[in-house]
């Protein structure tokens, strides 16, 4: 299996990437190599200093690089000898397993969409994000960004995409999906939520416990959550900014450490045929790692199969 990664994608990219690969290398051994895609006179020297771990890296050129700026319609369509879009290359032909950057968020997606594109019968895909939960392990929460504005049935497809996911990749034998609401009683909520609501309680495919309010984010209420990108983004900055605080004033504990985005590396996105991972742009050795063997676990799940065969049915 390979797992390939955008060399050129964050804000301490390629010294951060390099490094990230090879400690992921280390940790995926005799189960997935680690592609690079990047310009050559940025990655090469750095895979020449790692010596024979660099070598052991496989690395595929590509010229151009999508800045963060840059408007990412128009530069993935203008950039096609980018990082990103050779990147996306690659994972549609099958010559890699799954693609992580930790580069322009938008170009990623733009990319799942044009090139890999969407299951069929997903409405849209979702970025997904992981939320520690306070007993142990991790639960879902989508969207976190990829759609700000939703229909009744694009949440409910959301919690469809987080089940499967927190059963075949999280291995959560009956994931309980929730919906992110301003009060637990069926009837709460904008008309949006209400109609969300029935078309979840209705959905065959997910075990549905209803509405759930901000502070069930870390207890075991709901191990998935479905929200708007709206609503998603703002909790997991929410979240984020916690971790921050804890680390400005030198506060550690086992629970709160889980809430640095380098324990887990990456967002996936869920509801496309193929397994694509977007990392933070600040991302370091340590989160990107972490994002290309989430890489390496999606794909071995079989989790797009899944997807698939759920909206086929």
């Amino acid at each position: 299996m390979k797992i390939a990664l955008d060399a050129m994608g964050g804000d301490f990219a390629p010294q951060a990437a390099v490094a990230g690969a090879l400690l992921a290398a280390e940790i995926l051994t005799g189960k997935a190599s680690i592609v690079l895609i990047g310009q050559p006179d940025a990655v090469r020297p750095l895979l020449a200093a790692a010596g024979a771990a660099g070598t052991a890296l496989e690395f595929v050129p590509a010229s151009q690089v999508i800045d963060m700026s840059e408007h990412p319609a128009k530069a993935f369509q203008q950039k096609q000898d980018s990082s990103i879009a050779v990147g996306y290359k690659m994972l549609h032909s099958g010559a890699v397993e799954a693609f992580c950057s930790a580069g322009n968020t938008g170009a990623m997606l733009v990319g799942a969409m044009f090139t890999v594109k969407a299951v069929p019968g997903v409405l849209r895909p979702a970025i997904a994000n992981f939320v520690p939960k306070l007993h142990g392990g991790f639960g879902i929460l989508l969207d976190v960004g990829a759609n700000a504005e939703c229909k009744p049935e694009m949440l409910e497809q959301f919690g469809e995409l987080g089940s499967l996911y927190a059963q075949y990749v999280l291995g959560i034998e009956k994931p309980k999906v929730g919906l992110m609401n301003l009060g637990e009683e069926e009837g709460k909520g904008t008309p949006l939520l209400q109609a969300a609501f029935q078309l979840l309680k209705e959905n065959p495919h997910i075990h549905f416990i209803g509405n759930i309010e901000g502070r069930d984010l870390f207890n075991d209420k709901a191990d998935v959550i479905s929200c708007d990108g709206y609503t998603g983004n703002v909790l997991l900055k929410m979240a984020e900014s916690i971790y921050d605080m804890m680390e400005a004033k030198q506060m550690h504990d086992p629970f709160f450490d889980r809430f640095n985005y380098e324990s887990v590396g990456g967002s996936p996105i869920l509801g496309i045929n193929d397994n694509a991972i977007i990392g933070h742009g600040r991302s370091t050795p340590r989160a990107i790692a972490n994002m290309l063997v989430q890489g390496y676990e999606m794909a071995a799940s079989g989790i797009v199969e899944h997807v698939r065969a759920t909206f086929k049915s």
